[in-house]
């Protein structure tokens, strides 16, 4: 089996070679040795020159007489959830779904992320004793990465307004 210390090596070899501000989000090797590297960028997206690069730099460093094996290396997909730090940081600002360990969910805005914790900002409407109208209330959750069973980004398809 080809070592998972190895494929990392090799990846980030290439990705700070490339000095766009790549990351590892997963790095996967099966027992049959299906190699599974998925990056990211801390800014914008991910270049599929950007994989192809990292994928040629992990092939030519391997040796398919001593070990045949098939290698995949692709960006991390916006449906998937997060799985690192960079994550959070690179998302600060947009909206995000996020499932607690104890059970329970937030919907909110991503405000502010760092190594120890997250902070995300919900609003609801709420009737306020006394007033007829509905006020807006902001909370912010502040949450370790420990209390988190998934966080991934909300998906929206509505039109931007100019």
């Amino acid at each position: 089996m080809i070592s998972k210390k190895k494929i990392e090596t090799l990846a980030l070899e290439r990705i700070d070679e490339l000095d766009k501000g790549l990351f590892i989000v997963e790095i996967k090797v099966s027992s049959s040795n299906v190699i599974q590297v998925e990056i990211d960028a801390e800014e914008g997206n991910v270049a599929i020159e950007d994989c192809v690069s990292v994928s040629r730099n992990i092939e030519h460093n391997l040796d398919r007489e001593e070990q045949d094996f098939e290698l995949q290396v692709s960006s991390a997909g916006l449906d998937k959830p997060f799985r690192v730090t960079k994550q959070y940081i690179k998302n600060v600002g947009e909206d995000v779904k996020v499932k607690l360990n104890q059970g329970g969910k937030l919907e909110g805005r991503l405000i502010d992320a760092n190594e120890e914790h997250f902070v995300v900002e919900t609003t609801r409407k709420e009737r306020i004793e006394g007033k007829k109208k509905k006020e807006t209330i902001i909370e912010q959750h502040k949450l370790s990465y420990e209390e988190v069973k998934e966080t991934k980004i909300v998906i929206s398809f509505k039109k931007m307004k100019s």
